[in-house]
């Protein structure tokens, strides 16, 4: 059996994995990653991340096409099938493989195929198709993501009932879905599959869409899927899911049935911790698989680090970059460590979301004396131009130093107009003011001339 010694070890070629590893490496680390799937980029390039919002923006390409007035004089709308719009993520896929396969042979870092698993403290086992590996470490990061929440009371074999995961494998378009869990995976399906021309109900255990959003851009998600068909049921629990050779039928603890074509599970993930062997090295996870980190993402044994979904919040791929690029900072010891915890929402429901910083909800809760500024997309030149007029920007300032405490958008290219806001809380001192946007020139016609449009909305709210 074949031993190995290295610095660093990284388990899972996800994107904290990736981040993990090229730090390390960029820092003359001996690294190797593990990763215990045919190709890398893990749950993100694969199954959830790349996959769901390139079927996304073909979604919105059809709707553009079958909506805008202009395109009737090239023929009528068209329909397109579920797997037919599915054949473009592949495609984006297979460039993503490519390129970052192509990072770990550039900065020379072992690509191991196989299943790891902990001997002890200082060894793994690489169980490979048809080899066995030992390999020694210094430190290790265990970066290997997670996986759809699976209720066992629920037949996932049957061929009409799926998970985020198994979706992607969907060979038709069903006329109805049904669709349990509203969070940022269930509502983004929702879009999507409503896009579509599909009758969609929207379950969701909890009282309102997204709780964690500031409450107005709440709102707007639930209006427009609404608008868009959805049926979004708040407060129910489901009782049982039966599936037959004609559908699913999902029995609610409030007494209602709902019968649809298909079923979509988008409730709750699982970190990817079983067969690790951490009993070996004395960690152990938390009922949904998740590992527990300091603020340095250290386990509770110091030379073993976890990055990315496997530690739960917020389970974002940006994130799990930055999380295992920090982790692998933390063991090079460079300037560039930090804990991650200003993070934008980048939610890719038609039209998105994204949101940095404090919500209204807990600026009131917390006394602070803050105001607003709004602009509305439909009255932007640039809005009116490509025809997305739906959506609004939001800009929380504090009343009387005009610092930015934060930023809401709702509305196409939500998640790239964002970043404009979140650079200028990021300045230090008087520099993060709404003064920025007042005294700047920004391109006309443009999307980022809301950040202008709002400041002076804002402005005129001062006394």
């Amino acid at each position: 059996m074949a031993e190995h010694h290295y610095d660093v070890v990284v388990i899972g070629a996800g994107p904290s994995g990736e981040g993990a590893a090229m730090n390390a490496a960029k820092h003359n680390k001996r690294v190797a990653i593990i990763e215990d799937k045919p190709t890398v980029g893990g749950n993100c390039t694969h199954w959830g991340t790349i996959p769901s919002k390139a079927l996304r923006h073909s979604v919105k390409q059809i709707i553009t096409f079958n909506t805008n007035q202009m395109f009737r004089d090239i023929g009528e709308p068209r329909w397109f099938s579920f797997p037919r719009v599915l054949q473009n993520a592949q495609k984006v896929i297979g460039k993503q493989v490519k390129l970052r396969t192509q990072f770990y042979s550039r900065n020379r870092v072992d690509l191991i195929n196989g299943r790891a698993s902990f001997v002890d403290t200082h060894r793994l086992e690489i169980r490979g198709n048809k080899s066995v590996e030992t390999i020694h470490f210094k430190q290790a990061i265990i970066a290997t993501g997670s996986r759809p929440y699976l209720p066992p009371d629920v037949d996932f074999r049957h061929h009409r009932i799926y998970n985020s995961d198994s979706i992607l494998n969907l060979s038709h378009t069903p006329r109805t879905l049904i669709i349990y869990g509203a969070g940022v995976i269930g509502s983004e399906y929702a879009s999507i599959f409503a896009g579509l021309g599909v009758k969609v109900d929207l379950i969701n255990p909890g009282s309102r869409l997204l709780s964690f959003l500031d409450d107005e851009i709440s709102d707007a998600l639930s209006y427009h899927l609404r608008n868009n068909g959805v049926l979004v049921r708040h407060n129910e629990q489901y009782e049982s899911v039966k599936g037959d050779d004609h559908g699913v039928v999902i029995s609610l603890q409030s007494g209602k049935k709902i019968r649809a074509d298909a079923f979509l599970w988008c409730n709750g993930r699982s970190g990817n911790t079983e067969n690790l062997g951490l009993e070996h090295v004395g960690l152990v996870p938390n009922g949904r698989g998740q590992l527990a980190v300091d603020d340095h993402y250290r386990t509770e044994v110091d030379h073993i680090y976890a990055a990315g979904d496997v530690i739960g919040w917020p389970s974002l791929a940006s994130a799990a970059y930055d999380q295992g690029r920090a982790a692998s900072s933390d063991i090079t010891q460079d300037e560039y460590f930090r804990y991650v915890d200003d993070v934008p929402t980048g939610i890719y429901t038609i039209p998105e979301i994204s949101s940095v910083g404090k919500t209204e909800r807990e600026l009131t809760e917390a006394k602070v004396p803050y105001d607003v500024g709004q602009a509305f997309f439909k009255d932007l030149a640039r809005a009116q131009i490509t025809g997305e007029a739906v959506g609004m920007l939001k800009i929380l300032f504090h009343r009387e130093t005009r610092e930015i405490l934060g930023i809401h958008c709702f509305g196409d290219q939500a998640a790239e107009i964002v970043h404009i806001g979140q650079a200028i809380m990021n300045q230090k001192g008087e520099a993060n003011s709404l003064n920025y946007f007042i005294n700047t020139t920004f391109n006309y016609p443009t999307m980022a001339e809301a950040y202008r449009v709002a400041a002076l909305n804002g402005l005129n709210r001062i006394f």
